[in-house]
This record gives structure tokens, sequence and C-alpha cells, in this order.
């Protein structure tokens, strides 16, 4: 049984990642180093010449290929939720955990990172945070069979909360 673990960007998932796969002494795959690799860019670049809807066909590949595989701990991109088919295969052979955040939260994390394109025009980044994130919560939320708010938690205590559901 694979840990899948969804969330916007800053919420922890990738340090989380990390932290049970040394803890359970499995192997953490991140989705967007995968796509990385598949396409032979960086997804910004990616994205600037083959566009979203693109970037999310890879996406759902790379999600189906890692749910065809077992003990894992999968670190989705952000978006993965984005496409409704992403979902079901991630869950064929997982529990999906929601890292979540506040908008203030977010930013505060990433606000320096380069490794994604903007996902919208023309807007401040804490109000691109804020409309994306609006936008996805009903999809992360019906996505997740798990919810942990990270504002306020360690990556540790996060971890340690995964494990505890996983160990019931």
């Amino acid at each position: 049984m694979n840990i899948v673990l969804i969330g916007y960007r800053g919420t922890g998932k990738s340090v989380v990642g990390e932290l049970l796969a040394r803890k359970l002494n499995r192997e953490t795959i991140s989705m967007d180093e995968e796509i990385v690799k598949k396409a032979g860019s960086s997804i910004p670049e990616f994205v600037e010449q083959n566009g979203w809807p693109k970037f999310r066909d890879l996406e759902t590949e790379v999600a189906k290929e890692l749910a065809r595989r077992d003990n894992i701990i999968v670190d989705c991109g952000g978006g993965v939720i984005e496409r409704p088919e992403n979902i079901p295969a991630l869950r064929a052979n997982g529990v999906v955990f929601w890292l979540q955040a506040s908008v203030d939260v977010i930013v505060s994390r990433i606000a320096d990172g380069t490794e994604r394109p903007a996902l919208t025009e023309g807007k401040s980044f804490t109000d691109e945070v804020a409309e994306v994130l609006d936008r996805r919560i009903p999809l992360y939320s019906e996505a997740a069979q798990h919810t942990i708010n990270t504002d306020e938690m360690t990556p540790e205590q996060v971890a340690d909360a995964i494990l505890a559901i996983c160990r019931h």
C-alpha cells in the first residue's frame, strides 16, 4: 500500500515524504521529478513549449505508473487533482493524505520558489495562491481520505500523524 501526499505547493509534501520514507524504510517519489525526467526539461520550460494540457497529460501518465508500484511514498504535484482520473489511479493502491495550509503560510514557505510557472496572469503571488487554492480546495477535499492541517505543525509532527493514521 502506498502513501500518497496531495496538497498545494508549500504544504510540506516533499519534506514529509522524505521523513516518512526514512521512518518506513520506503522510497519516496516526487511526481514532479518523474515528470521532469520524462519531459527532458524543467516544468516551466515544458509548460511554455507545450502548454498546461500537455503537462497534465504527462502528469496523468506518471500518476498511473506510480499507482502500479507498491510500498512507496508518492509526493504529488499540487495540481494532480485537476484531472479526475488521477485520484482513482492513486487510490487503487494508496491512501491519500491532503496536507493543507493557509494562504499566508503557503506564501511564506514558497515565495522564493522558481520551479513552477505562474498559474494565473497579472496577479500578485498571494492573490494567485488564494485564487488557485480556492478553486482546488473542493478537489483536494474530495480526493483525500485523510486531511492534516500543517500550518502549526513541524514536518516531523505531520509525518508522525500520518504514521498514526496508517497504523490504525
